[in-house]
């Protein structure tokens, strides 16, 4: 069974959203029964809740992440995920440095468009940062996802 990572720093925002609308975009695209979608953390602390604003502005778009609790990365095996997708480049950095066998299996999510760059953390800011996080990895993973399943289907 193919299986992806999405990696974020506390687990509570970025990475259970995206992990949300990948799984969303799979199962549209069929695909989504046979496939592992996870999330975690590089700080996250296990077992906390998605951030309230997170969670309202998911749930606007009819996902829910009210049920998601947060794992840190070395609470899991990261040698079970195919690809493993971060949202900053230093949390790329952080899992090739801590983690080598694994280093040719992590990219910065925005690389799967041929591009770098960091998807901003909306943590403490106000409701509308969290939508226009949502907005932002819907549109990223949209246009990511053959890009996604190729490299998925190939290691």
């Amino acid at each position: 069974m193919p299986s992806i990572l999405i990696v974020c720093t506390a687990n509570q925002c970025r990475s259970p959203l995206g992990e949300a609308l990948l799984r969303q975009l799979l199962q549209a695209d069929a695909k989504g029964a046979d496939w592992q979608v996870e999330s975690a953390g590089t700080w996250a602390t296990n077992g906390r809740s998605a951030h309230p604003d997170m969670c309202i502005a998911a749930e606007e778009s009819g996902l829910d992440l009210y049920q998601h609790q947060a794992r840190n990365v070395d609470a899991i095996s990261l040698e079970q995920y195919n690809l493993i997708l971060t949202m900053e480049q230093s949390h790329k950095e952080a899992l090739q440095i801590e983690f080598p066998s694994i280093r040719n299996r992590v990219f910065l999510l925005s690389e799967m468009l041929g591009v770098t760059y960091d998807i901003p953390d909306p943590i403490g800011g106000p409701l509308d940062d969290y939508r226009a996080t949502v907005r932002e990895l819907k549109r990223l993973l949209q246009l990511s996802l053959p890009r996604i399943i190729e490299l998925t289907q190939s290691t």
